[in-house]
């Protein structure tokens, strides 16, 4: 099984950048996407029709939501992690399937100024009690945007970047907490080595010059590495600021 994950900065302006095409040509059998920016009767469906999406958009319009494509259908649909604070902004969106949970995550940013730091550390705290209740039923899978470099080698400059939004104590400190409690981050599963990343500011040509951050993960349940078989980034799709990440998984 392939799933994909892309934070594709609006839905509808990926379209025009030949994302069916895209599709089409990687056949993912799950696809997550986050911040969708759209409501479903605003986008006109040019993936195959094979796929099913399930949608959960932010109640503001044109700002974030997670949309789900998937081939299969899944046993259950939820929206958000069930505590309203959270749920207005279209964030989570859970399929559960026969052997495993998936949930598309599109993380809050804790911003420039740091103004939202405190409610970041919040959502981590409140999104992991949510996987964890999860984790009692089904192995879980759970990918998106983060918003954070998790450690020095998931970012090009980490030094001038201490503390700053995406890299301070607080955020990282979250993404501990998902490790500690049997969590793994799929692609350093397979590569330990730096220089991977997933997103890349739209100054200076950062993309070209590969002067990045990994923000964008796929984590699966400890008792699901049996069945993993590759995890990988794709840095060559464009069309957002984001490249899509993903894995592969075996029959359970």
């Amino acid at each position: 099984m392939k799933i994909l994950s892309w934070n594709v900065n609006g839905l509808r302006s990926v379209q025009k950048k030949g994302f069916a095409g895209w599709i089409r040509k990687e056949r993912p059998d799950i696809l997550c996407i986050q911040e969708s920016r759209a409501l479903p009767e605003q986008v006109q469906p040019d993936w195959p029709k094979s796929y099913k999406a399930y949608w959960n958009p932010a109640e503001k319009k044109g700002y974030a939501g997670v949309l789900t494509l998937s081939k299969c259908s899944p046993l259950k649909i939820m929206c958000g992690i069930g505590l309203a604070e959270h749920d207005r902004e279209g964030r989570v969106l859970t399929a559960e399937y026969e052997d495993f949970i998936l949930v598309n995550v599109y993380v809050p940013n804790a911003q420039r100024s740091l103004a939202r730091l405190p409610y970041r550390k919040q959502w981590d705290c409140d999104f992991l009690g949510y996987l964890k209740k999860l984790k009692r039923r089904k192995p879980v899978v759970f990918c998106g945007d983060f918003n954070v470099a998790h450690t020095e080698i998931d970012l090009t400059n980490p030094k001038s970047n201490k503390n700053a939004h995406g890299f301070t104590q607080e955020e990282r400190a979250g993404f501990d907490a998902f490790e500690k409690n049997g969590f793994l981050d799929s692609f350093r599963q397979f590569e330990p080595e730096g220089g991977h990343y997933t997103w890349w500011s739209n100054m200076h040509n950062a993309r070209e010059r590969n002067v990045g951050w990994r923000i964008d993960y796929v984590m699966v349940s400890k008792n699901l590495r049996p069945r993993l078989k590759k995890a990988f980034i794709l840095p060559e799709v464009m069309g957002s600021d984001h490249c899509p990440v993903g894995i592969e998984l075996t029959e359970g």
